[in-house]
């Protein structure tokens, strides 16, 4: 049967390929000074002014993706005769994987005869976007939506997502962060280092002093956990440094240069999250890997 890969815009990935490929993309929203925005196309987003509004005190909040959302998306496909691999954001940081849960739900009741799998890739941004581009290309080789849902699941706990952020008054203020009593803060320049855990959720294992130091570790954790690295499409997203972004780049190039570094401005509403000066790396490592990172 054919199938319909759906995602949301936390995947961070650029419009343009989506569609290429016929995904369907949902967006979550984003609340800025009291207007409400969604942002479909990373390309088009500007990310230096936007960035630079929330430095200046912008009031910006997110809003998650409702049961009814889903639902308007996914109904027509169904109606068509197609199955639905969802490939969503982490459960771990957000509810809108509960609510295509409800939808996904109501739907088969709806329509017995038709497939609906849903994918917590338990990251986000290009964690979860690594894993749209896997489930594209498992649809063009031709794998059926059963495999593919497997092959998602099982790489799923391999995507290795560590990042560092200017301050995390951020993610303090949103409750993104789970062991938050166990970082120091920006005292004395030091910088946090955060990973997805296993339950995709946002905790902190490290801290470092200075932002070129908290580089150089991301770096480092790639050189030592990357599985076959010269197979491998890398994300680096960052909020509004380019620079950094490139430096750590380069570092990667270095030792264990990846088939392919996609690098990407993190779009608005986990942005906001992880606040401005945030950047982040995401690639695939052995089984474990998240809870052997520390």
């Amino acid at each position: 049967m054919s199938y319909t890969i759906i995602t949301d815009t936390s995947a961070n990935l650029p419009e343009a390929l989506l569609k290429r490929h016929k995904v369907c993309e949902i967006p979550f929203s984003y609340c800025e000074e009291g207007e409400i925005h969604t942002c479909m196309d990373i390309e088009a987003f500007d990310g230096e002014r936007y960035y630079n509004a929330i430095r200046s005190g912008a009031r910006v909040s997110t809003s998650q993706i409702n049961p009814g959302q889903y639902m308007e998306c996914m109904r027509p496909l169904l109606e068509k005769g197609e199955d639905i691999l969802y490939v969503g954001m982490s459960s771990g940081i957000s509810g809108a994987y509960a609510s295509a849960e409800l939808a996904a739900a109501e739907l088969r009741e709806e329509f017995p005869q038709r497939d609906i799998r849903l994918i917590d890739t338990y990251s986000a941004s290009l964690g979860e976007g690594l894993l749209v581009l896997k489930a594209i290309a498992c649809k063009a080789g031709g794998m059926a939506l059963d495999a593919a849902a497997a092959l998602l699941l099982s790489l799923r706990h391999r995507v290795c997502q560590v990042f560092t952020v200017d301050d995390l008054l951020h993610l303090r203020k949103s409750g993104r962060i789970s062991n938050i009593t166990a970082v120091a803060g920006t005292v004395l320049n030091i910088k946090p280092l955060l990973k997805g855990d296993e339950l995709g959720r946002i905790v902190n294992f490290g801290k470092v002093i200075g932002r070129r130091r908290a580089v150089e570790t991301l770096a480092a954790k790639y050189d030592m956990l990357a599985e076959e690295p010269e197979t491998q499409t890398v994300g680096i997203a960052h909020a509004d440094c380019p620079q950094e972004a490139a430096r750590l780049a380069s570092l990667l190039m270095k030792n264990r240069p990846p088939k392919e570094i996609v690098t990407v401005c993190y779009e608005p509403v986990t942005g906001a999250h992880v606040g401005p000066g945030a950047l982040a790396l995401f690639f695939l490592g052995g089984a474990g890997v998240r809870t052997a990172l520390r």
